[in-house]
């Protein structure tokens, strides 16, 4: 209770320097800039027009390891619209292979941002001030494109470590740094009917469930708020890992309708986007559990409706929400891939804490191990 209070403090001490966010008027808040925190289907569509999105995402470090399983569960996937079927990378620092990263790019995934160092503890992420988050993400955005050879400008999300959330500063440095949305913001009082993104021009009616949460009004970042599943017990979970009373996991049909049932609850309601976010280890170790994902998949590809898409896509649906009999005739989104001349880098010498790493870049190597306050590591 304390460190909420503590929190709580911080926040409003913070906020000092900000206008505090107001009721929102939607006669103000207006597409494509705007938009009130609301259950309300973008655009008064009918939940029948809504092109049902799918965010299937990933989180931490990109390795040869995992890398085996992205390639097996989402390389040469389309969605029944013909176009290729979309992911998200939140991708923390340590350990990244950057070769890597840049071959996730050129599938026509997206690749976003989780931190240079995720570091424990948690309340580090609760307490951090504006000048932390921007080493942490702003930096991390150069980094990102430095040494993985993404266009800056493609560089877009970010996922707080451990969804901690942080006030009004992350938000800050997102509209600061050209970043678009966050999403790490999880709700269980919004699941049915499920909140649609958002601006925080306005005050939001988002439940904070690990606070300290913005009150400021800080145009231009989106929400894309966690919509939790249900477990087994009916607790709120916000990622596929987290849930506690689950199917057995080495039954791939309790888990295939385990994770159709909360699927539905959003395809049979107001057809908010339906989060699928999970690390990669869980399915390592539970191959049943990968498995189902493979099969749900497979079964949304073959949807009319439904579409696996970046997590960039559904906000540029939301910007401008056409009916899906517009949507499935859209050309498919169209980007420059960058070639990679695969360097391997070490040992660097890490000045943060005096280890050696070894680093593969797309890009020169740099002199010491990138982080924070040198994330080119010069």
């Amino acid at each position: 209770m304390r460190l909420i209070l503590l929190l709580s403090l911080f926040v409003v001490a913070f906020a000092a320097e900000l206008p505090l966010a107001e009721e929102c008027d939607e006669t103000k808040c207006l597409l494509p800039r705007c938009r009130c925190s609301s259950t309300n289907i973008p655009g008064g569509l009918a939940p029948r027009d809504v092109p049902q999105f799918v965010s299937v995402t990933f989180d931490d470090a990109v390795n040869v390891i995992n890398i085996e399983t992205y390639r097996e569960v989402l390389y040469g996937r389309s969605n029944s619209n013909g176009c290729p079927a979309g992911a998200t990378f939140y991708v923390s620092h340590e350990y990244t292979n950057y070769v890597l990263v840049n071959e996730l790019y050129n599938r026509g995934y997206e690749v976003s941002l989780h931190s240079m160092t995720h570091q424990t503890p948690q309340t580090y992420w609760a307490e951090a001030d504006y000048d932390v988050l921007v080493k942490e993400f702003a930096d991390q955005k150069s980094l990102m494109s430095h040494f993985a050879l993404i266009p800056d400008q493609e560089i877009r999300g970010v996922r707080l470590p451990f969804l901690q959330m942080n006030g009004n500063a992350s938000f800050q440095m997102m509209a600061d740094s050209g970043l678009v949305y966050d999403n790490s913001w999880p709700t269980v009082s919004h699941v049915n009917p499920g909140l649609w993104p958002y601006t925080l021009d306005y005050a939001s009616i988002h439940d904070c469930i690990v606070p300290p949460c913005p009150s400021a009004s800080i145009p231009g970042p989106w929400v894309i708020p966690m919509i939790s599943w249900s477990d087994l017990n009916g607790s709120p979970c916000s990622m596929a890992d987290s849930c506690y009373f689950t199917p057995p996991l080495d039954d791939e049909n309790a888990w295939y309708n385990f994770i159709l049932t909360n699927f539905e609850r959003h395809y049979h309601g107001n057809r908010a986007p339906f989060g699928f976010y999970i690390h990669e280890w869980y399915l390592a170790v539970n191959p049943a559990v990968k498995a189902a994902l493979v099969r749900f998949m497979n079964y949304v590809n073959n949807l009319n409706d439904a579409f696996m898409v970046n997590a960039n896509q559904i906000i540029e649906w939301v910007q401008n929400p056409i009916p899906v009999s517009e949507y499935i005739r859209r050309p498919c989104r169209r980007f420059s891939s960058t070639p990679c001349r695969a360097t391997s880098c070490g040992p660097l010498r890490s000045e943060h804490n005096g280890l050696d790493y070894w680093m593969q870049v797309c890009n020169t190597c740099p002199r010491v191990y990138p982080w924070l306050g040198n994330p080119l590591g010069r």
